[in-house]
C-alpha cells in the first residue's frame, strides 16, 4: 500500500514522503480499515509517540495522521461490534503508524459507525477536534446549563465545535482569537468575542469554565479569570498557575465510540458545523503541514475515492 512516511525527526515536515509500505497486520481486537479520509494534527511530528512505540522504542519510518474514516475490511481475532464492508470514523491510535495511509490498522473501539449521509471528509474532521471540545468541556471543565465558558482559539478546530455544543448545552459562550475570526466565531453562537491581539484577556470577566487550547502566556494568565470553584482546562500542556480558588486540569483526549455516534447525529441534523477548509489528495499531504500552508479551517486528505 501507499503512505505517508516520516524518518528523520529534525527534518520536519521537508521529511515526509509518500511511500510504499506493508499492508497491516490486525492483531487482536483491532480492524483493517481502508481510508478514505483522514485528518491530521500539524504539530504532531513533535509528538513522541510519532517516533516511538509504547515501549519508548523507535518505529521509524512511522506513519503520521490519526483522524480517519473509511470502510471496513477486515476484522483480527476476537474483533466484536463492527463488520467488513461498514462505513466508520475514529481516532487512530498514537503510538502505531497513522492514517495518511491506504490501509490502517485500529483497535474496533477506537470507532464508531458513520451515516450513509455524512461524507468521509466531513467525518475524517470529527473524531479529535469533536471528542477533544466534549471532554473538555463537560467530563473535566463539568460545564453546566447557566455557567460562562471562555474557550480560546474560539475559530479553531477543537474551539469552533466547543462553541456550538457550550451553546447548545445552555452557556454564556466568551470566545477568543485574532479579528479576523471575530464574525465566524460570533455566528457559531458566541455571546462575545475577545481579540487576544487588541484586547485585555482579563477583560472578560470571570468563567466558570476556561478550555485553553494555546499554552504559555495565554494559559498563565486565563487562571485569573477562573471564577471560584471553577476550572482551567487545558489539551496544549500542563498549567503551571493555578486558580485561587478553583481547579486546573490537562488531559489527552479518549477514544468514546458512544460520544462519537451522538456527534455524528447533531452533524447530521444540523446541530453541528465543521470548519473544512481544504481537501487534499494523499500525494499532498507533506505540503499541508508546511506552517506556511496553514488555512482558517481544518485540512482533510482524501485517499480513497468513494
Amino acid at each position: 500500500m501507499q503512505a505517508i512516511t516520516v524518518r528523520d525527526r529534525d527534518a520536519g515536515f521537508t521529511g515526509m514522503s509518500l511511500t510504499d509500505m506493508p499492508y497491516p497486520h490486525a492483531a487482536e481486537n483491532d480492524v483493517i480499515v481502508q481510508v478514505h479520509a483522514a485528518g491530521f494534527t500539524p504539530g504532531e511530528l513533535d509528538w513522541p509517540g510519532t517516533w516511538t512505540d509504547r515501549a519508548g522504542r523507535d518505529r521509524t519510518p512511522s506513519v503520521p495522521g490519526h483522524e480517519l474514516s473509511g470502510v471496513v475490511v477486515e476484522l483480527g481475532f476476537g474483533t466484536t461490534g463492527l463488520s467488513v464492508g461498514q462505513r466508520v470514523f475514529g481516532p487512530s491510535d498514537w503510538t502505531r503508524n497513522g492514517t495518511l495511509a491506504e490501509y490502517v490498522a485500529v483497535e474496533a473501539r477506537n470507532l464508531a459507525p458513520l451515516p450513509a449521509d455524512i461524507d468521509h471528509t466531513v467525518a475524517a474532521a470529527l473524531p479529535i477536534s469533536g471528542l477533544t471540545a466534549w471532554q473538555g468541556l463537560f467530563d473535566h471543565g463539568r460545564l453546566t446549563t447557566g455557567q460562562t465558558v471562555l474557550i480560546h482559539g474560539a475559530a479553531g478546530g477543537v474551539g469552533s465545535i466547543a462553541v456550538q455544543l457550550a451553546r447548545e448545552a445552555g452557556a454564556r459562550v466568551i470566545g477568543t482569537g485574532r479579528s479576523a475570526d471575530r464574525e465566524r466565531v460570533l455566528a457559531l453562537g458566541a455571546d462575545i468575542f475577545l481579540d487576544l491581539q487588541t484586547e485585555e484577556l482579563e477583560d472578560a470577566g470571570q468563567a466558570d469554565v476556561v478550555l485553553d487550547v494555546i499554552g504559555g502566556e495565554i494559559l498563565d494568565r486565563s487562571a485569573a479569570v477562573v471564577r471560584a470553584g471553577g476550572t482551567l482546562v487545558s489539551i496544549a500542556m500542563p498549567p503551571k498557575v493555578q486558580p485561587k480558588d478553583g481547579r486546573a486540569v490537562f488531559f489527552v483526549v479518549e477514544p468514546d465510540r458512544i460520544r462519537l455516534t451522538d456527534l455524528a447525529a447533531r452533524v447530521r441534523d444540523g446541530r453541528l458545523k465543521l470548519n473544512v477548509d481544504t481537501v487534499r489528495p494523499l500525494a499532498e499531504a507533506p505540503a499541508a503541514f508546511d506552517p506556511g500552508s496553514r488555512t482558517r479551517g481544518k485540512t482533510i486528505i482524501r485517499v480513497t475515492e468513494d
